[in-house]
C-alpha cells in the first residue's frame, strides 16, 4: 500500500544506521510471528507474512523489529519450547524465508532482533531425547538438571520449587528420577555449568549474527546459572538469601556467561546488541545493562504501575538513575506478549486497582463485578504512549498497540493455548488474549490476517470488534490510534537530540518534562484541565478543552 503522508518513508534512520549505539534510543516493534500475518492461508502467521507487511513498519516509523520465537516447536509455550535453536519452524517458513525477511527489513534500515531462549530447550530437543535414552547418572543427563526424589521411594519432588506457570517445577520420569523445569514440563532447564552448553549457545548466537541479525532479546536472562548443591533449599529459605546467591535466579555467576557473549558480540561491526529480560529487583537490573554484559535490560516497571503522577515520576526517575549507573539507556514498555494490553489495563475500574498478572481479565474467571471502561482505557493508553515515547532511551512497542487493540477476552476454553490456563485449572487465563492475530482489514473471516476467505481460521479467534480497529479502517483517519503513533514516531525522531531530561515544577497530578533541544511533554493525570506549555503545539493524545490539557491527556510542545 502507498505510504501515508505522515510516513518517514524508506529513508528513516539512514544517517548513522551502522552506528554501534543505534539501540540507545531506538523504537523497537515486537512481532509475535504466528499472529502478525499469514501468507499461505493455514491460519498461522509466518515470516513471509512479516516480509509482505514491511510497508506497515516503514509507515509506522520503527527502527527495529524484535521477532518472538520462530523456531521449530511443539508450542507447549507459544514457541518458547524450542526443538532446534538454529532453524525455522516449517509452518513459519525456512531459513531462506528468514533471510528474505531480514533483507526486506534491512532495505529500509530497519534492524532485526531475535529472541534467544537459553534457560531451557524443549523436551523434543535432541539433547533431551539423548538424556532420556541414556538414563540416570549419564553425561547426557548432566546437560540438564536431574535429581532423585525425596521421601520414601523418592516419590516426592527434590524441592518445593514451583513452575512459573503453576504446579511443581519438577516432573518425574518412569525410571523414578525428576527433572527441573521452571516453566512447562516440556521445557527442561539446561545445566549452564556445562562447557558444552555454553559453547553451543555461543555457536547459536554466531549463527544468527552471521545471517545479519542485529541483536538479541535474551529470555529470562536471570535464570541460567543455578546452585544445585544438596540439599536443595525450600522456597521459604530462598526468600531470605542475599543478593547474588539465590539458588536459581539472578546469581552473580550468570554475568560470567554474558561476559563471554559480549566478547562474541563485539567481534562484529557494528557490535551486536542485546537486551535482557531479567525479572529482578530494580537495584540488580544495572548488572545486565552494563557494557561488559548484555548492554541493556528491560524496564518493566510501567507494566504494573497504576495511572497516577507520583508513581510514574518515581518509575521514570529510578530508571533514569539506573541507566546512568550502568552506562546504558532505559527500555520503556507498556505492552508485550506476556501481559494484558494497556488500553484494557488502564480501563479497569478504579476499585480494582491496576492488576497486570498473567491471566487477569476482568469479568472472566477472576471477579465478575470488575469491569473495563474502554473509553477511559483508550484515552489513558494514548496519553501513556506519548509520555513513554518522550522519555530518554529506547521504546518497545507490541504489535497491535498502534491500533489501540484491547485484550481479547472472548476465547473459549477449548480454543485456548497458554499452558498457564491448563496448569491452573482455568483460574489464570493466560496470555492468549494479547496474542490474537492482527486485523489488517475490516472484512471477516480473518480481517485480512490470512490471504482469502477460504483460508484456515486464525489459530486464535478474532472478535467482531476487530473490524473497527483494523489497519485499513484506521489508515488516513486523523483521530485514529494508528495516525497518532505514526505522527509521534516521526516527531520523536525529529525532536530527539541527546538523552537529557529536566523536570518542570508542576501542580499535583501533572508531569511536565523538557527534553534536550527544548521540547516539552506534559501529561495531566489530574481531574482539572491545565494550561498548555508556551510554544508550538506539536501533538496531543486527545482533544484539548478550551485550549487547555484535560484529564488523561498528553501534549508535546516545541518551546517558545
Amino acid at each position: 500500500m502507498p505510504l501515508p503522508p505522515d510516513s518517514v518513508g524508506s529513508t528513516h534512520f539512514a544517517e548513522g544506521a551502522a552506528a554501534a549505539d543505534w539501540w540507545r534510543d531506538a523504537v523497537v516493534y515486537q512481532v509475535y510471528p504466528r499472529s502478525f500475518a499469514d501468507s499461505d492461508g493455514d491460519g498461522i502467521g509466518d515470516l513471509d507474512g512479516v516480509r509482505e507487511h514491511v510497508d506497515h513498519l516503514v509507515a509506522l516509523g520503527v527502527d527495529a523489529v524484535w521477532l518472538s520465537p520462530f523456531y521449530p516447536s511443539a508450542l507447549a509455550d507459544g514457541g518458547y519450547d524450542i526443538d532446534d535453536h538454529r532453524d525455522v519452524a516449517p509452518e513459519l517458513g525456512d531459513l531462506a524465508a528468514f533471510d528474505a525477511m531480514v533483507a526486506a527489513l534491512h532495505a529500509h534500515q530497519i534492524k532485526v532482533i531475535v529472541d534467544i531462549v537459553p534457560n531451557h530447550t524443549s523436551d523434543r530437543h535432541r539433547w533431551f531425547q539423548a538424556a532420556l535414552a541414556a538414563g540416570p547418572g549419564s553425561d547426557e543427563r548432566d546437560r540438564y538438571v536431574f535429581r532423585s526424589g525425596r521421601g520414601p521411594g523418592g516419590d516426592q519432588p527434590p524441592s518445593d520449587w514451583e513452575s512459573d506457570f503453576g504446579g511443581p517445577a519438577w516432573t518425574r520420569l518412569p525410571d523414578g528420577w525428576w527433572y527441573l523445569h521452571l516453566f512447562a514440563p516440556e521445557q527442561p532447564d539446561l545445566n549452564w555449568d556445562r562447557r558444552d552448553v555454553r559453547d553451543d549457545f555461543l555457536a547459536t548466537l554466531a549463527f544468527w549474527a552471521d545471517r545479519g541479525v542485529d541483536g538479541f532479546r535474551v529470555d529470562v536472562a536471570n535464570l541460567l546459572v543455578k546452585d544445585l548443591t544438596e540439599p536443595l533449599p525450600d522456597l521459604a529459605a530462598l526468600a531470605t538469601v542475599a543478593d547474588g546467591n539465590h539458588a536459581y535466579s539472578d546469581r552473580d555467576a550468570v554475568q560470567e556467561v554474558y561476559a563471554e557473549w559480549r566478547t562474541l558480540f563485539d567481534r562484529y561491526d557494528p557490535p551486536r546488541m542485546a537486551v535482557a529480560e531479567a525479572w529482578v529487583p530494580a537495584h540488580r537490573r544495572a548488572r545486565y545493562a552494563r557494557p561488559e554484559s548484555l548492554g541493556q535490560a528491560f524496564n518493566f516497571d510501567l507494566l504494573s504501575a497504576p495511572w497516577d503522577a507520583p508513581t510514574w515520576r518515581r518509575v521514570i526517575t529510578e530508571n533514569l538513575d539506573l541507566s546512568a549507573e550502568s552506562g546504558s539507556t532505559s527500555t520503556w514498555v507498556l505492552s508485550n506478549h506476556d501481559v494484558i494490553r494497556h488500553p484494557t489495563r488502564y480501563g479497569i475500574t478504579a476499585a480494582a486497582g491496576q492488576p497486570n498478572a498473567i491471566g487477569y481479565i476482568p469479568g472472566f474467571g477472576v471477579d465478575p463485578d470488575i469491569t473495563v471502561d474502554e473509553a477511559l482505557g483508550a484515552r489513558r493508553a494514548r496519553a501513556a504512549t506519548l509520555l513513554m515515547l518522550a522519555l530518554p532511551g529506547s521504546a518497545y512497542l507490541y504489535q497491535g498497540e498502534e491500533l489501540g487493540l484491547f485484550e481479547v477476552a472472548e476465547i473459549d476454553a477449548g480454543q485456548r493455548q497458554d499452558p498457564t490456563f491448563f496448569r491452573t485449572g482455568g483460574t489464570r487465563l493466560g496470555r492468549d488474549g494479547c496474542r490474537v492475530p492482527l486485523p489488517w482489514t475490516s472484512e471477516p473471516s480473518s480481517y485480512g490476517f490470512s490471504p482469502d476467505p477460504a483460508s484456515a481460521p486464525p489459530h486464535l479467534p478474532q472478535p467482531a470488534w476487530f473490524a473497527d480497529l483494523s489497519v485499513a479502517r484506521e489508515n488516513g483517519d486523523d483521530a485514529s490510534s494508528l495516525t497518532l503513533y505514526r505522527r509521534a514516531l516521526r516527531l520523536r525522531r525529529e525532536l530527539t537530540s541527546g538523552e537529557g531530561l529536566t523536570w518542570v515544577p508542576s501542580e499535583p497530578g501533572v508531569l511536565h518534562v523538557v527534553r534536550a533541544g527544548g521540547w516539552h511533554c506534559l501529561t495531566n493525570f489530574g481531574p482539572d484541565p491545565v494550561p498548555v506549555p508556551p510554544g508550538e503545539l506539536l501533538l496531543a493524545s486527545g482533544p484539548l478543552v478550551d485550549g487547555s490539557v484535560p484529564t488523561d491527556t498528553t501534549v508535546w510542545v516545541r518551546g517558545a
